[in-house]
């Protein structure tokens, strides 16, 4: 190195006592793009079987590296695929829906002034069916992203399944046979409490779609002793319930069980389903941090295993509190923020329907100069999103330091910013997601209002 006269020798190569090198390129599909080198304190250290060595090491890199690229992208076409295929399921559930509400309204918009109220009121409820249903598939779509906010609780298996089957029972298929057994010494699960009901219903409706001439359903729920290969690692450290629904229908080949979880992915035939249901199952039970196990085979029925937390010593909320609507206090008075015109209608008719005495404000800037020291507002009902200025969160955290036993309702129709809120809140916060109806309001307020 020292007498080197092609190129500059690094000071610290001399400084390290390095006399001489082999080097040969790494290249990606005929395209160098580094080299591969050693070095050594002995003079001549390398000849011709080093240097053949080292070109297969670096031929070997070359491979691995290709390898990499190629899976990288093959998972980003994957990724494209599953967007594509909710960017358009998305669109046609939601332009059918559109189209209900839209023509429905519009029907009643044109009817006489003398026309039946029976066909008035046949309309409204058009409408409305379409719109629970959008919610239903939003709901879906966050279950299956995991951004749905969920409010987890010590769930009894027993109490939730049995209900769960003799509900089954008068809406299946009466040739199915429904059977339960949770093990005597089965502990709650952490979870939500209506969103297992409707992950246990979801592969109940799949297990009866795939039964058409009768069959078996059982529920079977005990605490999992010995968690499958390659579920430990996932699920991590901890005591897991398994809750496993059985049936004796078709099952699936090998190709149908790779997709069973993608969103819109469905064999069924067209207006028989959307392809969330299974998709929104795994994303409930991940975000409830847990795990899905699905094993099926053709002619040999399908088992969907969902392996749950027990919960620990943490303080629980408790399991969904129903408060009578009418539990609203007469008079109550709302300060309302709401950003949005048309949200904000809808939520003063519903407050006035319910006996509130009511502000109302489109920004947390304009709130704030009705919230003073003095003034005697009994609830604080903010959407958290409010455009381009203080958001709803800090709004309700000024309002509080200037009226302390003022009660907070924050609600949103996005789901990531109530999981945001849920984190950041305090406990004495009330969160409800948008669309909410007028008993749903109700309850919420009844409940921040008695905390």
């Amino acid at each position: 190195f020292r007498t080197e006269q092609r190129f500059a020798v690094p000071p610290e190569y001399l400084d390290a006592g390095l006399v001489s090198a082999l080097a040969v390129p790494l290249s990606d599909r005929g395209r160098v793009i580094g080299a591969l080198k050693v070095r050594s304190r002995q003079p001549q250290r390398f000849g011709p079987d080093e240097q053949r060595f080292l070109e297969s090491l670096a031929s070997l890199l070359g491979t691995c590296l290709q390898r990499a690229q190629t899976e990288e992208a093959l998972n980003h076409a994957q990724r494209l695929e599953s967007v594509g295929q909710l960017t358009g399921g998305i669109a046609h559930d939601f332009n059918n829906l559109l189209t209900v509400i839209q023509g429905n309204l519009q029907v009643l918009e044109e009817l006489p002034a003398d026309a039946p109220e029976v066909a008035r009121q046949q309309l409204v409820s058009a409408a409305m069916r379409a719109s629970r249903r959008g919610a239903e598939l939003t709901g879906k779509l966050l279950a299956f992203s995991r951004r749905q906010v969920l409010q987890p609780s010590a769930v009894d298996v027993h109490a939730l399944l049995h209900p769960l089957s003799d509900m089954l029972r008068r809406t299946l298929d009466q040739r199915i046979a429904i059977s339960v057994h949770v093990a005597a010494a089965c502990p709650p699960v952490l979870a939500d409490a209506g969103q297992l009901e409707a992950a246990l219903l979801n592969i109940a409706i799949n297990a009866r779609d795939a039964m058409l001439d009768g069959g078996a359903l059982s529920f079977n729920a005990a605490i999992a002793e010995a968690l499958p290969d390659g579920l430990r690692q996932e699920l991590g450290e901890g005591r897991f319930v398994c809750i496993a629904v059985s049936d004796t229908g078709a099952g699936m080949p090998e190709a149908v069980k790779e997709r069973a979880f993608e969103p819109f992915f469905t064999t069924k035939g067209v207006g028989r389903g959307t392809g969330l249901g299974l998709s929104a199952v795994y994303g409930f039970v991940k975000q409830s941090k847990g795990a899905v196990a699905l094993e099926s085979a053709p002619g040999q029925g399908t088992t969907i295993s969902l392996y749950l937390p027990v919960p620990g010593s943490a303080h629980l909320a408790p399991q969904d509190m129903e408060v009578d609507p009418q539990a609203v206090p007469p008079g109550l008075k709302v300060l309302v923020v709401e950003d949005d015109l048309e949200v904000r209608a809808v939520a003063q008719n519903f407050l006035v329907a319910l006996g509130c005495r009511i502000s109302v404000c489109s920004s947390a800037e304009q709130a704030l100069e009705l919230l003073t020291a003095t003034s005697d507002f009994d609830l604080l009902l903010s959407d958290i999103a409010l455009g381009a200025g203080m958001r709803g969160t800090e709004l309700a955290r000024i309002a509080q330091q200037r009226l302390p036993g003022l009660a907070i309702l924050l609600m949103s129709g996005f789901s990531a910013e109530l999981l945001d809120a849920d984190r950041e809140s305090p406990v004495d916060w009330e969160l409800l997601p948008k669309p909410y109806s007028r008993n749903e309001l109700a309850r919420a307020i009844a409940r921040v209002v008695a905390a």
